[in-house]
């Protein structure tokens, strides 16, 4: 029993490991592919020797800073839609599913058509909006128990609800709909080292949160009569985890705009490889999420060279599948423990 317990800790480790090298392959070439194509090795010349140049010019000041942030989106997600399907005990459930991300859409959006001066504000505001919604949906659901179906109903409803308001908004004031747009689809285009400096601290507070919290995740996810027989506090764990989850997919939104599906596949694809225990399947979804969004970014720019299409659309592609393959009961069973 013994063996097998540490060969199962040895196999998640591993899996964990090759996630960080194939993280950092998919960042290499992001950095690398674009409208001008640039070696591997140029790249690491770039980074590590020279100190100007064309390549090093459009490497530290293009290309880097926008892979740090589709990366780091990817981290803040992934953790936030595994957080939700843990807490919420739903396998469909994510910050584009459940209507949390349309709660911090419709705040962000506010702030960028209203007070476009202001846009400063868009984080918190779209952090208050968040967890707000997700808080309003929980409630909502809540009915001698949280059961999936109605999670989810809920969420569609309030989800629909708030895009109603957002599409108000965006026909009040016609002149500023050029500036949400992008925001609507969900963009990396134009990223700078100033928007990865306003995320990477979410993304970094997200990560310790996870690692501390993690052992209560999987207290919970035993159920309320056994984590409270722990001497769990169920309710107060639920509140602090949602907070978690609204604030990393509030950041995100703030800066890509409504990215969907990242939050739903990650936590999903990690469980099927590395199986339903927190402290691996947070930073494994961490690691999994930074590197699909990498990818799927260099995909988005290299597509269809020299116009770029929007990361969103290409999420889309890639997840709309997914997410069928889910609903048919696709990984019914396939978890491993």
């Amino acid at each position: 029993m013994k063996n097998e317990l540490t060969n199962r800790r040895n196999y998640k480790i591993l899996v964990i490991i090759i996630l960080l090298l194939i993280t950092l392959i998919s960042f290499l070439f992001s950095i690398s592919l674009g409208a001008l194509k640039i070696s591997v090795i140029d790249v690491l010349k770039a980074i590590f020797v020279e100190r100007s140049g064309v390549n090093r010019s459009i490497i530290w000041k293009v290309r880097v800073p926008r892979s740090l942030v589709a990366g780091t989106v990817g981290i803040c997600l992934s953790l936030s839609g595994g957080i939700l399907q843990g807490v919420m005990r739903n396998p469909l459930a994510s910050p584009n599913t459940i209507g949390v991300s349309s709660g911090a859409g419709l705040s962000a959006i506010f702030v960028l058509v209203v007070f476009p001066n202001m846009d400063y504000l868009i984080t918190p505001i779209a952090f208050i909006g968040a967890l707000s919604t997700t808080i309003i949906i929980y409630f909502l659901s809540w009915k001698d128990g949280i059961k999936p179906l109605r999670l989810i109903l809920a969420g569609i409803a309030v989800s629909s609800f708030l895009s109603a308001w957002i599409n108000a908004i965006l026909i009040f004031f016609p002149d500023r709909v050029q500036n949400a747009l992008g925001f609507m689809v969900g963009s990396l285009a134009a990223k700078t080292w100033s928007h990865f400096h306003l995320l990477w601290p979410y993304a970094l507070f997200g990560l310790i949160a996870t690692f501390i919290l993690s052992k209560k995740l999987n207290i919970l996810m035993l159920g309320d009569e056994i984590a409270t027989g722990l001497g769990l506090n169920i309710e107060r764990v639920r509140m602090i985890f949602i907070a978690l989850a609204s604030l990393l997919a509030a950041s995100s939104a703030s800066i890509v705009g409504l990215l969907g599906f990242v939050g739903l596949i990650v936590p999903h694809i990690t469980r099927i490889i590395i199986g339903s225990d927190y402290r691996y399947l947070f930073p494994a979804s961490a690691l999994l999420g930074a590197s699909l969004m990498m990818f799927c970014d260099t995909i988005a720019r290299i597509l269809m060279d020299p116009i770029e299409i929007p990361v969103g659309i290409v999420m889309a592609l890639l997840g709309a599948p997914f997410f069928i393959y889910l609903l048919r009961g696709g990984m019914k069973n396939r978890v491993r423990n």
